[in-house]
């Protein structure tokens, strides 16, 4: 007992069963101090980020098309087949549809407290933390942690969940460069392409996927070991407990996913239509101004340009466009119809969805604070206990 004090004193990193801890927050408590994610807006921020943004459309639908020689762009886009752009704002409504649903399958499994609406709420606003903020979408996910932990889950199952989610949506986005590179770069497909942009992405395809699989050969007990290993760094020991309890929770939800994968899940197809039906807005775009390049090469520059989502700009703006055109320039697609194309898919992927966002942002508010009353009274309804297949979803 004296030894244990002194390593808590000296603060050095003690095993989690050895610990003394501070009584916990209530269950209630806990959720109660919990605020919503904010950023502090200032005048000068937000006056800096309205300025980024128009001129960065102002870029993207004036300069870039003078330069490259295809007109005032809003002029040509009036000319594109009518009923082509209409249905790609009606694929771009499947494909959040799809979000939806795979957000249900790995959140609300199990519970009784989010239904449709809520489940809508939290991911049309999560979208809205994904346009607002940079560094590839973390706005959203710590929007959706928050409205999820409001909503009574644990914080372990919470994070459990999220990273899983992202794992069954990216497995999708790493599986497409691994199929379609390897398909376009030996000819299997037609389009062709280049080693860089076909079989290159697919190399790096199989790196992380055999990452993600490695993670899974972590031990059940990977945190405790980590801890005794890491035990006596003095003052580092705050930033090394924080450090090891990534390893752990990484290998819980990449089983958590793999679980779900086996119960034969069907709401898991809707991490495919997310992702498909955004592509057939792209391709949808294309036969709006032209004439489209085989869907093959749509499909692997969909997912090699959209990396310039990672770039540290909100939504991606200006990253993602740059890296779509680049991508179908390296295929030998028509430049000016490439321009066309993607401008207006961005302006189906990233505008049609802001407002409606932007409405569901306040709507959640409102549903949180609903849910925190209910909280208080005693009449939410209870988690339900998770049956046979879902128990891999307990983040354990």
């Amino acid at each position: 007992m004296e030894e244990r004090d002194e390593l808590q004193r000296r603060g050095a990193i003690v095993p989690p069963e050895a610990r003394v801890r501070p009584p916990a927050p209530s269950h209630e408590e806990e959720h109660h101090t919990e605020e919503m994610p904010r950023v502090p807006v200032t005048r000068r921020r937000a006056f800096a980020f309205a300025v980024f943004v128009l001129s960065g459309v102002g870029f993207l639908y004036f300069v870039l098309p003078k330069l490259a020689g295809v007109g005032t762009t809003l002029h040509r886009l009036e000319r594109g087949d009518t009923w082509w752009i209409v249905a790609g704002g009606a694929l771009e409504i499947c494909s959040f549809a799809g979000y939806v649903v795979v957000f249900r399958a790995v959140f609300v499994r199990g519970t009784g407290v989010i239904g449709w609406r809520e489940s809508y709420q939290i991911t049309m606003a999560g979208l809205v933390g994904t346009r607002l903020f940079a560094a590839a979408g973390a706005g959203g996910i710590a929007l959706t942690a928050w409205a999820l932990r409001r909503s009574g889950m644990e914080r372990r199952i919470v994070a459990c969940r999220m990273v899983a989610f992202m794992v069954l949506l990216y497995a999708v986005y790493v599986g497409s460069l691994l199929i379609d590179g390897i398909a376009l770069g030996t000819g299997l497909l037609p389009g062709g392409g280049p080693f860089a942009i076909t079989i290159l992405p697919a190399i790096l395809a199989v790196v992380l996927l055999a990452i993600t699989g490695a993670v899974t050969l972590l031990p059940q007990d990977t945190e405790r070991r980590l801890y005794r290993w890491a035990s006596g760094y003095g003052r580092r020991a705050r930033w090394i407990a924080k450090a090891v309890a990534i390893p752990a929770l990484a290998a819980s939800g990449v089983r958590t996913a793999i679980s779900l994968v086996r119960t034969r899940e069907p709401g898991l197809l809707g991490a495919v239509a997310w992702w498909g039906f955004d592509i057939c807005v792209l391709w949808a775009m294309f036969h709006a101004f032209g004439k489209p390049p085989p869907f093959a090469v749509i499909w692997m520059a969909y997912f090699v340009g959209t990396l310039g989502n990672l770039l540290p700009l909100p939504g991606g703006l200006g990253g993602v466009e740059g890296g779509l055109i680049g991508a179908f320039a390296a295929f030998g697609v028509d430049f000016n119809l490439s321009v066309l194309a993607v401008l207006s898919y961005r302006g189906n992927s990233f505008w049609l969805p802001t407002l409606p966002g932007a409405v569901a942002y306040f709507q959640l508010r409102r549903t949180v604070a609903r849910w925190r009353g209910e909280q208080h009274s005693g009449s939410a309804a209870p988690h339900a206990e998770p049956g046979p297949a879902a128990g891999a979803l307990q983040g354990s």
